[in-house]
């Protein structure tokens, strides 16, 4: 599960990548550590065309994994003795978000498979943790760390409570597609990888076509895309600075 990414690059070079037309952004900093449930530049399909926008990474927990956890909570609070408005505790049970999606024939990624919840996910490096390989691992094209972006999905104006302290919040959300992993991701974490998108014509693809045509591109990258080019901290690069 790729929980860290980093992103680098200046905002032209994003805006250029995706086609995006508008800029929400403003100023956007380099961003060498990107982790979950903080906002992230996606540029995503919108009603008046592509936007580069600022979104919080972690699309909606699915129902159940809601109810599991409201569940085990109220037992607890029984246990205890304590009473239990069960519909008040599933209400504002916490939704910290799913960043990674694999099963998209899951009805509840369904709706959100369209060309118009479509996004990109740009990025200049991404990490997958292996504690016996030094902790995070860091992929890239290359060593220079050319901009790429991950095929993503977003969910406008959800309500959940992201954060106990901030309760009952309406946000926009995003997440990208997992796949099985090439070779090179593999050595490191055998479950998945993220799903990349390294032409031109993939990235027209993903946000331009309907599910059928477009869902081939959840897929590994060829073994030999990637390379490994840093280990062990929590930044890429660590030093921190724009690399364009």
């Amino acid at each position: 599960m790729c929980n860290l990414y980093s992103i680098v690059s200046n905002q032209q070079a994003i805006r250029q990548l995706a086609m995006a037309f508008k800029d929400s952004t403003g100023n956007l900093a380099p961003m060498p550590g990107v982790f979950p449930d903080y906002t992230a530049p996606i540029v995503r399909n919108t009603t008046e065309g592509r936007e580069l926008a600022l979104v919080r990474w972690g699309m909606p927990s699915s129902k159940k994994a809601l109810l599991d956890a409201a569940t085990k909570r109220a037992d607890k609070l029984r246990a205890k003795g304590k009473p239990v408005d069960f519909d008040a505790l599933l209400r504002m049970e916490r939704d910290s978000g799913t960043t990674n999606i694999r099963n998209t024939a899951s009805s509840h990624w369904k709706r959100w498979l369209g060309v118009e919840n479509r996004c990109v996910v740009p990025f200049t490096s991404f990490s997958e943790f292996n504690r016996e390989a030094g902790g995070d691992v860091w992929f890239a094209r290359d060593p220079s760390r050319p901009l790429t972006a991950f095929a993503g999905i977003w969910a406008p104006q959800w309500t959940s409570v992201r954060k106990v302290r901030t309760g009952e919040e309406t946000i926009d959300l995003f997440g990208f597609l997992t796949t099985k992993p090439n070779a090179d991701v593999a050595a490191i974490h055998p479950k998945a990888m993220p799903v990349i998108l390294i032409t031109a014509e993939d990235i027209e693809t993903w946000m331009t076509t309907p599910w059928e045509t477009a869902k081939v591109l959840q897929r590994p990258l060829p073994d030999g895309s990637l390379v490994v080019v840093s280990r062990g901290v929590k930044r890429d690069p660590p030093d921190g600075g724009s690399l364009f």
